[in-house]
């Protein structure tokens, strides 16, 4: 089988060799002692947003394939990713070294031993207090909040009835869940959209508790400003499905092809 992990980087210099060494030990483990039969090819992605620190060099000399990004956003890094990618199994991590990277094999494991489509990370479940500010971590609170609010009605297949981390960017997914989710977003806001669609569109999908560490390198987050951005689109999308619920027909947002329409 293969998978790729894909790894959006902006100015990592400093965390992202330990982030990719420390994948690439897991991964060869795993390989040994949990895959033997079936070892993973795995290929990682590193979408780099022309850092000028060498992010891309040092990734590219720890054996990742580097893909220059020059377009902004966290979701156009993805999107650039994810069209590039072979394998039939993506894992996402940040180039922060705030994600478990050396969970992912398992994770792997899991996804195809439960027959599900989609993995999260569920950050909230162990977090460390030094790992996220507080204006960062009440916003995450609203968030969820919001979504488990406006999103009630579509969260009943889910796994307790509601997203715990709805901006998670720590996922493990089959591939072919990329043709039945429509992806709008550039900026922070693709994190909850890519959950959301996966949700709208019956993907089965299953919240998983993580640790998150305390990241390398200076924030690149706005909490406010991401935070009211994320808000409004969640406000917005909640109105798309409205009305694509009582059209009958799929709207913007909405896959094209076959009719999509929430369950």
């Amino acid at each position: 089988m293969r998978a790729t992990l894909v790894i959006p980087t902006l100015n990592e210099a400093t965390s992202i060799a330990h982030v990719l060494r420390l994948f690439r030990r897991a991964a060869a483990e795993a390989n040994a002692t949990v895959f033997p039969d079936d070892p993973i090819d795995w290929e990682v992605l590193v979408v780099d947003g022309a850092s000028e620190d060498g992010t891309a060099a040092i990734a590219e000399a720890e054996g990742a394939r580097v893909v220059i990004e020059r377009r902004r956003g966290y979701g156009r890094a993805y999107k650039t990713g994810f069209s590039l990618a072979k394998g039939d199994v993506i894992a996402t991590a940040d180039g922060d070294a705030t994600y478990p990277v050396e969970t992912i094999p398992m994770l792997v494991r899991k996804l195809l031993d439960e027959k599900v489509d989609f993995l999260t990370g569920n950050r909230m479940a162990y977090l460390d207090r030094t790992a996220m500010t507080t204006e960062h971590r009440i916003g995450n609170l609203v968030l969820n909040w919001f979504v488990s609010i406006a999103y009630h009605r579509f969260l009943r297949e889910v796994p307790g009835r509601t997203l715990e981390d709805s901006q998670s960017g720590f996922w493990v997914f089959r591939a072919d869940v990329l043709r039945r989710v429509h992806l709008t977003q550039d900026g922070m806001a693709f994190s909850e959209e890519l959950k959301i669609e996966a949700i709208l569109r019956s993907v089965k999908l299953v919240e998983v508790p993580i640790r998150y560490g305390e990241r390398w390198g200076p924030p690149k987050l706005s909490s406010w400003r991401d935070g009211i951005g994320n808000l409004v689109f969640l406000a917005r999308k909640r109105l798309d499905v409205a009305l694509e619920t009582r059209r009958g027909v799929p709207v913007a947002f909405a896959s094209g092809g076959e009719s999509s329409l929430p369950p």
